[in-house]
């Protein structure tokens, strides 16, 4: 066999090097990064130096004696990589890993923990594949009992039927989005323009109060109990969040090509501000929303006074909303404030869901401005106490 027809790697040393490298990029995905203190987030540092610590710390765990390679050599061997496709071509300027085997075992877990909740509790149904497929694989690594225990989770539950497959054998199906999300979640990422049918009640008769519309999907957002469609009108440029569940199967692509995924986020940025600084979901109408991007909306500064039974749970959320303000009674006999005011600037087309959840304290809350919210607060108070009187 003549010299150049030998591999370089055909010595027992640079081959157990190289296994050594791949096996140390499989146990410490992102490694060869390094968090600098001048605030660079590890770019300009010595990535080669800490992938051949982290190598000879493996090396040292299978009981193979390394010799002492230069960062050079671990260069190399990280071409060798490249030229197989085991690493791509891009710069790791955040560390080096094998493919889609980018977690370590902890932020794994912490991922799966995600993954359980949102196909539990919010019945995701591609989520749920997602799980058990991974639930699966790692039945082998022996990680079952430290992975796949809840840690973490999310208890908002989904009140409607998200999984056709569950809806069939449970005969409760009705056609929905949901049996598109995967064309749905195309449209998304490429910004292309959709036609879907959205209905009043989709546990009614589906041919009444349905109505075509024409939109840039941005976003699926669960929200208290249920999944929604943030979606831009295409030829407004309306913004609006509906369920997914009150839209048909009907799916169309107008547009293959799509507007990007810069368009996307431009409009999905301006969505997430309305929603910052409104309460709730709803976004408003289109006129509302103009007014409010440019600035020439009035807000509705409203105060409500909370007496001692709801000051502690109101006193806790400090970042419930950005324009907020609490202010404590001067203390009472006892020491303790009798009530304290949360005072808060909406747009108008936050008002209702402002109330409705100020609501839920039932006697313990009144409404102190504006005048009409005080009117509508002591209506529904009258209201609740004739359902009672009339018992």
């Amino acid at each position: 066999m003549s010299r150049a027809s030998i591999h370089s790697y055909s010595d027992c040393h640079a081959f157990e090097r190289l296994m050594l490298l791949v096996a140390t990029l499989v146990k410490y995905p992102g490694v060869g990064y390094v968090d600098s203190p001048d605030g660079n987030s590890g770019k300009h540092h010595n990535a080669s130096r800490e992938v051949l610590a982290r190598l000879r710390d493996v090396a040292q765990e299978v009981g193979i004696d390394l010799p002492l390679y230069t960062e050079h050599t671990i260069r190399k061997d990280l071409k060798v990589l490249r030229r197989y496709g085991i690493l791509d071509q891009s710069i790791y300027r955040w560390g080096y890993y094998l493919g889609t085997g980018a977690m370590s075992r902890e932020e794994l877990q912490v991922a799966v923990n995600a993954l359980y909740s949102q196909a539990k509790y919010q019945q995701d149904p591609q989520v749920s594949k997602v799980y058990q497929a991974l639930e699966r694989r790692l039945r082998g690594l022996g990680l079952r009992e430290n992975i796949f225990y809840p840690v973490r989770t999310q208890i908002n539950r989904a009140i409607i039927y998200t999984d056709p497959e569950e809806m069939m054998s449970q005969s409760k199906y009705r056609g929905s989005l949901f049996e598109m999300l995967e064309e749905l979640e195309t449209a998304i990422v490429k910004g292309q323009v959709i036609e879907i049918y959205r209905c009043r009640n989709p546990y009614q008769n589906q041919s009444e109060g349905m109505h075509l519309i024409r939109v840039y999907p941005l976003q699926l957002v669960y929200s208290d109990v249920a999944w929604y469609l943030l979606h831009e009108h295409y030829q407004t440029g309306h913004l609006a969040l509906s369920r997914l569940d009150r839209f048909s199967e009907y799916f169309k692509l107008i547009e293959a090509l799509g507007r990007g995924k810069q368009y996307q986020l431009q409009s999905l940025q301006i969505a997430h501000q309305l929603l910052e600084t409104g309460w709730g979901i709803y976004l408003g109408t289109r006129q509302e929303q103009q007014l409010e991007r440019q600035g020439q909306l009035l807000f509705v500064k409203v105060t409500v006074r909370f007496f001692r039974e709801a000051m502690a749970f109101i006193q806790e959320g400090e970042k419930r909303h950005p324009r907020q303000n609490i202010t404590l009674a001067s203390k009472a006999k006892d020491g303790k404030p009798e009530y304290l005011e949360y005072s808060i600037e909406l747009p108008q087309r936050s008002l209702n869901e402002f109330c409705y959840w100020a609501c839920r304290f039932m006697g313990n809350v009144r409404f102190l401005t504006p005048p009409y919210l005080v009117e509508k607060h002591r209506k529904m108070a009258q209201d609740l106490l004739a359902q009672y009187s009339s018992d």
